[in-house]
């Protein structure tokens, strides 16, 4: 049996540097994106963005999870719209 012992393993390294991605966003920070959020088109546009760029890990995982909310809404109101809809259609074919 062979013992190597220049085997290196890779680990969770903690590097001494703090990761600019990782950092706390500032509340400045947070009321540009906030403020950017209320435009409209150009927040849809910064949401895709900045949740797959390379930015701000929290700004990423915020604009991700808006992301979520806005495409789950969407779809429940597609489906009331449906049902809406055809309830009048229903109602409006019981007349003739």
């Amino acid at each position: 049996m062979e013992n190597d012992n220049n085997v290196s393993y890779q680990g969770n390294q903690y590097s001494t540097q703090a990761d600019p991605n990782k950092s706390v966003m500032t509340m400045g920070e947070w009321v540009i994106t906030l403020i950017i959020m209320m435009i409209p088109c150009v927040n849809i546009i910064m949401m895709f963005i900045w949740a797959f760029g390379n930015g701000n890990e929290n700004r990423k995982n915020f604009c991700r999870a808006n992301l979520i909310i806005t495409a789950v809404s969407v779809v429940l109101v597609f489906i009331l719209y449906l049902t809406v809809f055809a309830s009048i259609i229903a109602a409006a074919g019981s007349y003739y």
